[in-house]
């Protein structure tokens, strides 16, 4: 994949960002008390775990389409781990889990390095669907079948299907976007990503009413406004690094930040479910993979098929 200048350029400013935010919390640190205060301690995680991330995702995103199916690849099978691990099963599911994660996952991410659209688009929702309800079945184990079953199809529709579709933007042929594709996977995690850090900045700063405090408790009518707000204008002023115009690439943007929030609370309504905060513990300050990607899961799908329909 051919990388250009813009994606440089992209990539530097979030550098920039990054170092911005590490500066400010090292003001914050210093100040009497700062190291004590759990909110600024919580905010100088964050900020290292970003650092990390980018790193990651930026030498994916450099190494071309390979480095990023797999990297994304990986990331379905962590957070996979993690959503089975919340939601438990039964020994009768366990030859079901084994296609889940080891057949059904390199397969999926295999046809988006092969650009095999018309397979991709229903090896999960219809061939997983009908294949693994019957290996379960097959298995003799019928107590709570049902909820069982639910659960894997569930996991592997949100960890899998759903947040596949975010390096499946790199197969979508643009007329006049050729080899320019690694742009689009930028544009869409950037703003998903600031969506939510900037929800969390201005609920910090200007948060008084609850949107769901039985679902989300932190998260604020004035933050979900804000951070929206905010994100939607970024994403129209990046309208020139994708196919888009500037009113399209914020109608765009805005698409993508309802989509990452609503996603949240649905995956917050699980956690709830389960009575635990995090889906895991593996990032610093930010909890558990599903914990950071569970906006990009439901972004990413509806990202790509408006993308898709209106732009190839």
């Amino acid at each position: 994949m051919k990388i250009d200048r813009e994606v440089l350029w992209l990539l530097g400013g979030i550098l920039i960002l990054l170092l911005l935010a590490s500066i400010v919390t090292a003001l914050l640190q210093r100040r009497p008390g700062g190291t004590a205060n759990a909110v600024i301690a919580n905010l100088a995680a964050r900020v290292r775990a970003w650092w990390v991330m980018v790193a990651v995702f930026g030498f994916a995103l450099l190494t071309g389409g390979t480095g990023s199916v797999v990297l994304f690849a990986a990331i379905s099978f962590l957070a996979l781990r993690e959503f089975i691990t919340l939601t438990p099963t039964r020994r009768g599911d366990h030859a079901s889990l084994f296609w889940a994660f080891f057949a059904l996952i390199p397969v999926n991410y295999g046809l988006i390095w092969l650009q095999w659209y018309g397979l991709y688009s229903i090896l999960i929702p219809v061939y997983a669907f009908v294949l693994l309800p019957i290996r379960s079945a097959t298995a003799g184990d019928c107590e709570h079948y049902l909820e069982r079953t639910a659960k894997i199809q569930w996991g592997l529709m949100v960890c899998v299907f759903f947040l596949s579709h975010a390096p499946a933007l790199l197969m979508l042929a643009i007329p006049g976007y050729e080899d320019e594709n690694a742009k689009l996977l930028l544009f869409l995690v950037l703003i998903v990503q600031l969506s939510d850090v900037l929800q969390y900045v201005w609920g910090k700063l200007l948060g008084r009413r609850k949107v769901a405090p039985t679902l989300s408790p932190n998260k604020t009518v004035e933050g979900f406004v804000g951070g929206v707000l905010t994100a939607t204008a970024i994403g129209a002023a990046l309208w020139w690094a994708t196919p888009f115009k500037p009113w399209q690439a914020a109608v765009l943007a805005l698409m993508i930040t309802l989509m990452g929030f609503f996603g949240g609370l649905v995956m917050s309504a699980i956690k709830r479910d389960r009575g635990v905060k995090d889906f895991g513990s593996l990032i610093e300050g930010h909890g558990g993979i599903m914990d950071r990607i569970d906006s990009l899961c439901f972004a990413a799908p509806v990202f790509f098929h408006l993308v898709r329909y209106y732009y190839t």
